[in-house]
């Protein structure tokens, strides 16, 4: 079962934080002063979680600062072309927000983040009427790194809980944006607390709770009274745990692809189990749904850029039959 264009809800999910532009160097290379050459790419997790929902059928809006410079327009245009409603994005003197990505010789992934216009969002960019009349808001971590852009996370947030609408923290942790782990973690507190999705990576875990590389213990450090309605943490290609509704920790193997680049498969997955959550109501989701997210995510690594593999409803639902995924 999966949600098409006729079963979207009428109000959108409101993706909230950064778009930027990804400056991907063409060859490996031991560091970033060693690169020479670039592509360019439209990013942000938020953003590309908004494209991911358009694709999939899902109304979805991005409300986020942009330079008023080719790269914002081109954000905006790129956005807009997707189906994305961009009337919440607000357009900066300062420069559009770029992040520099480069491979090792190993093949590690390195990420390295200029600063701009992404942060100046603000409280007062954050509208009652903008929250109240969405279907769920989408938020990250990146966002939280720095005034004034974290006091409208905050606010976005505090707004959403006051009109019943569901908080997702997807919660893409960068370590480098960050003085300490500490802060990081002081700073997700007060998302943590009010957020009906939990969704973030092993690595994102390690960065915020204690239980060392043991999943099971990991998920219970994080929710130890189990206040957040849905928890999920994705494990890359070898799958995802998630609290069930009967308060087990439960783990859902992912679907083996021939893997070109995981750039945007989280963004993917994430917006394939928010597919699953509106279709159920926002019960707590089944291994049917993580593994109808999973698929989302696998068929994303098949192409390069964090857009380019975001699959379609039609693609992700030819997919999961011929994978034979047990989606319900």
């Amino acid at each position: 079962m999966s949600l098409t264009s006729d079963e979207q809800p009428v109000t959108p999910v409101l993706c909230l934080g950064e778009a930027l532009i990804d400056l991907i160097a063409t060859v490996q290379v031991p560091s970033l002063e060693a690169a020479n050459e670039f592509v360019a790419r439209n990013g942000g997790a938020p953003a590309n979680v908004s494209v991911a929902l358009a694709r999939l059928g899902v109304a979805s809006a991005f409300g986020g600062a942009v330079g008023d410079d080719a790269f914002g327009h081109r954000l905006i245009s790129g956005l807009a072309s997707e189906g994305v409603d961009t009337t919440r994005i607000h357009r900066r003197s300062e420069p559009t927000t770029i992040a520099f990505a480069w491979k090792n010789a190993r093949g590690d992934g390195n990420f390295w983040l200029l600063r701009g216009a992404d942060l100046s969002l603000s409280r007062e960019d954050i509208a009652d009427a903008t929250i109240a009349g969405t279907a769920a808001i989408v938020v990250g971590s990146v966002a939280l790194a720095a005034d004034p852009s974290r006091s409208a996370i905050y606010r976005a947030v505090e707004l959403a809980v006051a009109a019943g609408v569901p908080v997702c923290f997807d919660v893409n942790l960068r370590p480098s944006l960050w003085p300490d782990l500490k802060q990081a973690q002081a700073a997700c507190q007060p998302i943590l607390s009010r957020a009906t999705l939990l969704k973030l990576s092993l690595d994102d875990a390690r960065g915020l709770a204690r239980g060392g590389d043991d999943p099971i213990a990991i998920v219970r450090d994080l929710d130890p009274e189990q206040t957040i309605p849905i928890v999920v943490m994705t494990d890359g290609e070898r799958g995802s745990w998630y609290r069930a509704a009967d308060c087990s920790i439960r783990f859902v193997p992912s679907v083996p692809v021939a893997a070109v680049e995981p750039t945007g498969a989280g963004d993917a997955f994430l917006a394939a189990l928010i597919c699953r959550l509106i279709r159920g109501g926002w019960a707590v989701p089944d291994d049917s749904d993580i593994a109808f997210a999973a698929a989302a995510g696998a068929l994303a690594t098949l192409r390069h850029g964090a857009w380019d593999g975001l699959p379609t409803g039609d693609e992700l639902n030819a997919f999961v039959q011929s994978a034979a995924v047990q989606v319900g």
